[in-house]
């Protein structure tokens, strides 16, 4: 056993050697810390110290001196935070069980005139793990912020005609920033002159460019790639997207999952019950043996399995891999567009079995065209426009549809006595007339006789001083990955998928089954969608979750009242954003798929670390209890299990294309 160890010192001093020369070599950016450099360059001393150690020819004292001068250099950090623990009353951890197991072996070999090999070897290959570990977690960490490195410096302010670099949080609304060719977007605004390409990869892991132009709103977090933008501000930094999502990011690890609540619950109940346990076994089996069988007590000996069962009961790849697998899985989800509030929701999400569409910008694209007009008293070009008039305060995308058929700004001194009657339409004063325009159930409410339409789209019925004045259709684009996303989910193991909507029944049937949808509510106001959704919450089972995709400032209520709120990130309402557990950046349905899929991804790498962990351990603690496993064996059951726990959570950052 000793040779092996020496053989295994041999290998430890020959990689942190070459990993040393990494760091000092040409290589000098590694990606490691000071503080993990440090380590390394005490792990290389200690191990050619204690392997050198094994050639010394001297006597006994000298030999115990060099050997706690090692001791020292390798485990001084770990003994201090074992004090530190103590001290604060937070008495039962992983520092505390190593330090009382290595500590308890140099005193056993000091009384026995032993071998000090084993005591420091167990604190080395301790420190080579945590060291792994540490390097691993910081990899992971390192990969979410240069991901999420889209934190802008400065904002470009015109004076004078200079350019002078001030701090975002400076910017008021309304004033006019420049964005040069390779500069980040700082606060989100429209495009008053300047056209260019724009990298938005950090915000919606999407790698194609997209174009924008004069009059196209910008959000924060996009790269300028080709030309010179002059961009209006419409928020100030700290409401600005790339504001919302850093924060989002940040916040992320303060939710906890109830597997991270379960481990932290475990770890403060198992770490005590452990340290008692092995107090017993280095106790009680000495004095039977003297009390009850007349046997010599043999104290050696039940010590070492009493300090060999602390290290094997160590609860580190516990305490660490399930926080980092599913911080892994956030930031995985995150490089694909998809950013997740808490891993609370991300566990959420892994039992969604029901999946409810809010339709206009969620399945469509929320770009509507007026299609037809019929059944007209008065000039089409007329309707048209008292129907832009009337709908001028709005900022309804069907409304912005009549504005554009409209062809100009609306001249809003002409429109008075706006009511907006949720669900049903808007009543105005136009040039002293009376202008309803709705749909069918504000006819009926005004008591106007109206003509039913033929045609599939959104029917915009139109009274004009109580009397009826035709009716103007108006169609959306579904978007081309909807139908696909349908299917997605179906294969991700979503049991139903309905569409709730406040559009026609005729439209909505439409579009629910050119998609494949299983079931359409229609008509609804923003109540009714809350009620239908309670209704649905009702007929889950077991632990099924159910799931509310919307972007608009109605569906805010309904993604709180979900389960789980998806919201589209790029269309949608702030007031969406905020209501809702995740936001899809580039609002492309596709990613609710992948989202579940890496949310089930990131739960199964949990439960494989918690029963691969607790297996081992448990195991080994029976193997140490009986004498059968040594020091070595109890290393393997801590640091080497924790090492293969933090790597198989890292799996959680990479992602599938679909």
């Amino acid at each position: 056993m000793q040779e092996l160890v020496v053989n295994t010192l041999l290998t430890v001093v020959v990689l942190m050697a070459a990993a040393l020369r990494f760091i000092v070599g040409a290589r000098a950016d590694s990606g490691m810390t000071k503080k993990q450099k440090v380590m390394l360059v005490r792990i290389l001393i200690a191990a050619a110290m204690l392997l050198g150690f094994q050639y010394l020819n001297v006597n006994r004292w000298v030999r115990l001196a060099l050997y706690l001068v090692d001791y020292f250099i390798i485990g001084y950090d770990i003994l201090r935070k074992a004090i530190k623990g103590i001290l604060n009353k937070r008495v039962f951890d992983e520092n505390f069980l190593m330090a009382v197991a290595t500590v308890g072996a140099m005193a056993l070999a000091i009384y026995e005139n032993g071998d000090y090999l084993e005591a420091i070897a167990v604190m080395l290959f301790y420190q080579v793990g945590e060291w792994f570990q540490s390097y691993a977690v910081g990899k992971s960490r390192r990969n979410i912020s240069d991901l999420m490195d889209i934190r802008p410096d400065y904002a470009n302010v015109e004076r004078d005609g200079k350019l002078e670099q001030v701090d975002p949080d400076e910017v008021e609304i309304g004033s006019v920033i420049v964005v040069q060719p390779g500069e980040k977007v700082p606060i989100d605004g429209i495009i008053m002159e300047g056209g260019s390409s724009l990298n938005t990869s950090a915000l919606t892991g999407e790698s194609l460019p997209r174009e924008a132009k004069v009059g196209d709103e910008i959000i924060s977090g996009c790269i300028n790639m080709t030309g010179v933008l002059k961009i209006q501000t419409t928020k100030e930094f700290g409401e600005s997207t790339v504001s919302k999502i850093l924060d989002l990011v940040e916040n992320a690890s303060s939710r906890k999952s109830k597997s991270e609540d379960f481990i932290s619950k475990f770890a403060k109940i198992y770490t005590p019950a452990v340290c008692y346990s092995a107090l017993a076994l280095a106790i009680l089996p000495p004095l039977v043996r003297v009390l009850a069988m007349g046997l010599p007590a043999d104290w050696g000996t039940w010590v070492y399995r009493a300090l060999t069962f602390l290290v094997i009961s160590c609860p580190c790849a516990l305490v660490i891999s399930i926080p980092l697998s599913f911080f892994a899985g956030i930031g995985g989800a995150s490089q694909e567009g998809v950013l997740v509030k808490g891993s609370n929701y991300l566990e959420i999400l892994a039992q969604t079995k029901i999946v409810v569409f809010d339709k206009t910008g969620t399945l469509t694209q929320g770009v509507f065209e007026v299609n037809g007009i019929h059944h007209n008293e008065i000039d089409d070009a007329k309707l048209i426009e008292y129907a832009a008039l009337a709908e001028s305060a709005s900022s309804h995308p069907i409304s912005k549809s009549l504005q554009r058929a409209y062809g100009r700004e609306p001249d809003r001194t002409r429109v008075s006595d706006i009511q907006e009657i949720s669900g049903n339409g808007i009543i105005a004063k136009v040039d002293g007339m009376e202008v309803a325009a709705g749909n069918d159930k504000l006819m009926k409410h005004l008591n106007v006789p109206y003509i039913d339409c033929h045609h599939t789209g959104t029917i915009i019925h139109m009274a004009i001083n109580g009397a009826y004045a035709g009716h103007i259709v108006i169609s959306d684009i579904v978007k081309p990955t909807s139908k696909k996303a349908i299917s997605a989910l179906r294969a991700a193991g979503v049991e139903k998928t309905v569409m709730l909507t406040g559009d026609a029944k005729k439209v909505a049937e439409q579009v629910a089954s050119d998609l494949g949808i299983d079931w359409v509510f229609s008509e609804l106001l923003p109540a009714d969608k809350v009620s239908q959704v309670e209704k649905l919450l009702e007929m889950k089972t077991g632990k099924a979750k159910l799931a509310f995709v919307g972007d608009g400032i109605n569906d805010a209520p309904v993604l709180s009242r979900a389960d789980i709120g998806v919201a589209m990130g790029a269309m949608g309402s702030d007031a969406a954003i905020e209501a809702a557990d995740i936001v899809l950046m580039d609002d492309d349905p596709m990613k609710i798929a992948k989202a579940i899929r890496i949310s089930r991804k990131c739960l199964r790498i949990v439960y494989q670390n918690i029963v691969m962990a607790l297996g081992v351990k448990f195991a080994c603690l029976v193997l140490g209890a009986i004498g059968i496993a040594n020091m070595y064996l109890a290393i393997f059951a801590d640091v080497g299990v924790m090492i293969l726990a933090v790597l198989n959570a890292i799996r959680c950052l990479f992602v599938k294309k679909l």
